[in-house]
């Protein structure tokens, strides 16, 4: 029997060995306490790449949480489409070998791309080994969670 997918799909992607790297993996952590509509699913991604596409694709609605390498100061989210990736220069979002663009490109190629993709990238502080966030990603947690109900609240 196959079991059947929800159709929004909130996906944390990170490494929490390398502090701010994990932020994704961290809000996921967050969420899991919260109460959240039937048709979502939570999901922590860790350092995954072309991993995610079975868990990436025929989804609805996907909600992406990652650290990126984006110009701007530490703690810093910004809310990323598609559309931001294809304007963007080689490799700008992912701090990992496969990044998420190229996975959702597999998608596409594949036919089983989600129809609303959407990425809070959030910009670290440090990425130097050790379990915590910084101080300045730790109390962003709860923001980025609310963040995240926002945009399945507008779905």
């Amino acid at each position: 029997m196959t079991k059947r997918l929800k159709n929004t799909l909130v996906l944390g992607i990170g490494n929490i060995l390398l502090k701010d790297e994990g932020i994704g993996v961290r809000v996921i952590e967050y969420l899991q306490k919260c109460p959240l509509p039937e048709h979502v699913e939570l999901v922590d991604g860790g350092t995954a790449g072309a991993d995610l596409l079975d868990v990436l694709s025929d989804r609805r609605n996907v909600i992406i949480i990652d650290a990126a390498d984006i110009d701007a100061p530490p703690g810093t989210v910004n809310r990323l489409t598609p559309k931001d990736w294809l304007t963007a220069q080689p490799n700008p979002l992912s701090l990992h070998d496969l990044d998420l663009p190229q996975t959702l490109a597999m998608t596409h190629l594949l036919g089983c791309a989600p129809r609303n993709v959407v990425c809070l990238a959030v910009v670290p502080e440090s990425i130097e080994p050790g379990m915590e966030l910084s101080d300045t990603l730790q109390p962003l947690v709860p923001k980025i969670a609310d963040m995240v109900l926002d945009e399945l609240r507008s779905l």
